[in-house]
């Protein structure tokens, strides 16, 4: 019979690894919803814009970035102020 210091060893050991595993899956999880959370989001938002993919584009990062997406295709800018302040090089408006 094994002793009791290598079943508390095997205990720890088998805890550990468990605990590693759930934690990737969650990390994999929350980025799923992420992304199809600023898929949808977008989508919406640039369904009136001139030029789709680069809307989409842009969208996209901020939203990743900022965890919001203003309401409709323009404006609203005020429901989601990291989205709102985001500038480009040129210091102008980098979320459409």
């Amino acid at each position: 019979m094994p002793s009791q210091s290598k079943m508390k060893l095997l205990f720890a050991t088998l805890l550990l690894s468990s605990l590693l595993l759930s934690s990737s899956f969650l990390e994999t999880a929350t980025a799923y919803e992420e992304s199809s959370y600023c898929s949808s989001k977008c989508t919406d938002r640039c369904s009136a814009a001139g030029v789709k993919d680069r809307c989409l584009k842009y969208c996209g990062i901020c939203c990743s970035e900022c965890k919001c997406v203003p309401s409709g295709t323009y404006g609203n800018k005020h429901e989601c102020p990291c989205y709102r302040d985001k500038l480009n090089k040129k210091g102008k408006p980098k979320c459409p």
